[in-house]
């Protein structure tokens, strides 16, 4: 049995931060971080069937394509990524009157949708990336045991001999997408990538305002790191904890973000909604057709 310290529940049985009951969740989800984006991806659904929010936790469960989906916000970061995913993978794989994890294990498809700052010349603002592995600088997977059997380990080891990793640092963890829903999306609107998540969103991904960075010539190693012909592509922050999370519970996680800004070009779209609408739409469709 599940201690009640571990696995905190609401007066009324619902998860402690989602608010949610195991019937209130659809099994394919989609993440975004902003609180106002879940009410523009809901306004795609042809019916709506359950809403709720807990602080920047807002989730809509409704129907497009015939199919049942709920998209969640998550707020901004790996921290919150770990409270989600973790709470999502009890909601389906515990049973909550009883504490006890379930004999069968039902599996989740989740996508998050996001904005991304680019890395490459060629990846222009308004791109879709998709992410196909993930790179965290965050560290929280190595709070989780056996988290080198879920990694590619041989990614790692490269990026910190290439960058020279200061120990002083939170080692970087990286892990591949679900090759089921990588599938889904392989197609010529979108590129494929490698996707940091920054613990931050200045220093840590390379801006300086009015304090130096202990690391000026990181970005730079990032955009010039080559491994297995694949390449560092872009900027966000909580693909990782999606993806590492997912694959240790058993779930399938991709990442598909709109780049809004190139950090090398200098170009912006602080204008990207139009873009965004068309991103979530092309998801809403290959997530739901069979």
């Amino acid at each position: 049995m599940i201690k009640h310290s571990e696995l905190i529940l609401n007066s009324d049985g619902s998860i402690f931060h989602l608010h949610l009951r195991p019937e209130n969740i659809s099994d394919h989800i989609i993440l975004v971080g902003d609180p106002a984006r879940v009410d523009t991806i809901s306004n795609f659904f042809d019916t709506i069937e359950y809403s709720t929010q807990n602080r920047e936790f807002k989730t809509v469960t409704g129907v497009y394509n015939n199919q049942k989906i709920s998209v969640i916000s998550t707020g901004i970061g790996t921290d919150n990524i770990d409270i989600v995913l973790n709470e999502l993978d009890a909601l389906v794989n515990i049973d909550l009157e009883k504490r006890e994890k379930k004999n069968g294990h039902k599996t989740l498809n989740i996508v998050r949708i996001g904005t991304s700052g680019g890395l490459q010349t060629d990846l222009p603002v308004n791109s879709y990336v998709v992410s196909e592995k993930s790179i965290g600088f965050d560290g929280l997977l190595n709070f989780y045991a056996n988290r080198e059997k879920f990694c590619d380990m041989e990614f790692e080891q490269a990026f910190k001999k290439y960058t020279s990793w200061s120990s002083s640092l939170a080692s970087p963890y990286t892990v591949d997408a679900s090759d089921k829903l990588l599938k889904k999306f392989k197609s010529d609107d979108f590129k494929i990538g490698v996707t940091i998540s920054a613990p931050g969103f200045y220093a840590p991904q390379g801006r300086e305002l009015r304090l130096p960075l202990a690391f000026p010539d990181l970005n730079k190693q990032i955009e010039s790191f080559k491994f297995n012909n694949l390449r560092i592509t872009n900027f966000e922050m909580e693909s990782s904890a999606i993806y590492g999370l997912s694959k240790m519970l058993g779930h399938h996680a991709l990442t598909v973000c709109l780049i809004i800004a190139n950090r090398v070009t200098l170009k912006a779209n602080e204008n990207y909604r139009s873009e965004m609408n068309k991103l979530i739409i092309k998801v809403l469709d290959k997530l739901t057709n069979q």
